[in-house]
């Protein structure tokens, strides 16, 4: 079987990327110069045909070592495609910049870049195809009854039952639960089809048959003081150990490790904004984007500034206080939208449907969310961000702190002008505790791609708010 002979399998994925490699660089090399559609014949050109394909001694080489240092030689079985995709898009993409850079540094003006970059397109569309087809092999060999990896899960915890419902979900992992073992729970209990097969002591029995391909420790909380007993367990087996621990509750999701001169800690969130280059990198795109935004803008916001003014009297801009990064506060820019009123009263609470403080040139505004639009300037001023959480009023902040889980991770960002939680509904009168969910996703997993995304889901479904009243 596949996993038997794993380490082979690896090296002959190893060497089909280099045959896709190469056969992408020849037909790359056929469509610049040898095809039907060529412009040139391959003999005139400033270099010879075999200074071209002597390249391929450096460029195979070279997408190998770069498909390694993008992880795309990791186990297939519980990776997800799509990101297996992007690994390829991006190691290609960094190759050719670093082919391009080399060709300047040496004044390599003569090599054909039209050929290179059909070279780029078909080296990821090959890869791809490649790797999807062995995807679709390893799933039918494991429909079929093979390529299987059979698992023990020790202790029967929430993380025990998160493994088996991802594990069910998912059979083209080749994964099969064979049993549970715990000191606490009876045996014969069944979770989705999984036994518990009977105490933990019975690996001493179990182990030895050499019948299972891993061991998942999946102990509860209050056991964990028996966590060294079974790894020590199960080194002396040889099985493969892995340890899922059971504090979903407490690291809601990705932790992160470092290295504290050998003492590993565990940071509980992950934070990609606290990197300062991430940072620089979001607050140029920030004054970038607003200036624009303020200049394509600036006719709407001029026809909205003398609506306000002429349909109602009370100041055009109307200035909030909110809570930004850090729990600072700051004063929020918008367009007015009701009748003036004392602060007493503005901060009792939301807008209702149908608030008969609000005017109606200002129903317009908010339904269009043309009311938002002087918060550019708050983009300018550092203490928004084009993308984030949506900022709150200080007495909801008070109020939702103590109400909600992990309310006040929002606030380790710049809050937003458009958000995720937005752009997927979340706006207005709406659930606080899933807008959060939203927004911790969005703090956890930010990257550059993800806000031009939504950036542009907002052009089409952000604007338009039939939340707001």
């Amino acid at each position: 079987m596949i996993k038997d002979n794993q380490k082979y399998f690896n090296r002959l994925h190893v060497v089909l990327d280099a045959v896709i490699v190469a056969v992408s660089y020849m037909l790359a090399w056929y469509l610049k110069f040898a095809s039907p559609f060529s412009s040139k014949d391959p003999n005139i050109g400033t270099l010879s045909t075999g200074t071209y394909f002597e390249m391929l001694f450096f460029i195979v080489p070279g997408c190998l070592l770069l498909y390694y240092i993008f992880n795309l030689y990791t186990a297939k079985r519980a990776t997800v495609h799509k990101y297996e995709i992007l690994n390829i898009f991006q190691a290609n993409t960094v190759g050719l910049v670093i082919l391009m850079a080399g060709w300047y540094m040496v004044a390599q003006i003569h090599f054909s870049r039209l050929m290179m970059g059909y070279f780029y397109v078909l080296n990821i569309t090959l890869t791809t195809l490649g790797r999807s087809l062995i995807r679709i092999l390893l799933q039918y060999f494991r429909e079929k009854g093979y390529n299987l990896k059979y698992i023990l899960l020790v202790g029967y915890s929430r993380a025990a039952e998160e493994y088996i419902n991802r594990i069910n979900s998912n059979p083209q992992w080749g994964y099969v639960v064979r049993g549970i073992l715990d000191d606490s729970v009876p045996s014969g209990t069944l979770y989705k089809g999984v036994k518990v097969l009977g105490r933990i002591e019975n690996l001493l029995y179990i182990l030895p048959q050499n019948k299972l391909d891993e061991i998942a420790i999946t102990l509860s909380l209050k056991d964990y003081d028996h966590l060294e007993h079974i790894v020590d367990m199960c080194e002396k087996s040889g099985v493969h150990t892995k340890f899922i621990p059971d504090y979903n509750s407490l690291f809601p999701s990705r932790p992160y490790t470092e290295d504290l001169m050998g003492l590993p800690v565990i940071n509980i969130r992950y934070v990609p904004l606290t990197n300062t280059l991430n940072w620089i990198a979001k607050r140029v795109v920030d004054i970038v984007t607003s200036l624009v935004g303020l200049v394509v803008s600036s006719p709407v916001m001029l026809g909205a500034a003398l609506a306000v003014g002429c349909t109602s009297r009370g100041p055009i801009i109307f200035k909030q206080e909110r809570i930004g990064l850090h729990n600072k506060p700051f004063k929020m820019y918008k367009f007015r939208t009701m009748e003036v009123q004392k602060p007493s009263k503005e901060a009792q609470g939301w807008t209702t449907k149908d608030d008969p403080r609000v005017t109606r040139v200002g129903r317009f505004l908010r339904r269009t969310s043309i009311d938002e639009l002087p918060q550019l300037f708050n983009i300018l001023r550092g203490d928004m961000s084009i993308v984030g959480p949506r900022p709150e009023r200080p007495q909801f902040v008070e109020k939702f702190k103590e109400e909600i889980p992990r309310y006040m991770v929002k606030h380790q960002v710049r809050p937003g002008l458009t958000g995720w939680a937005q752009i997927n509904g979340y706006r207005g009168d709406t659930s606080i505790k899933r807008r959060i969910e939203y927004d911790i996703f969005y703090i956890e997993n930010w990257t550059m791609s993800f806000d031009i995304k939504i950036m542009f889901l907002t052009i089409f479904k952000g604007f338009i708010n039939k939340n707001a009243y």
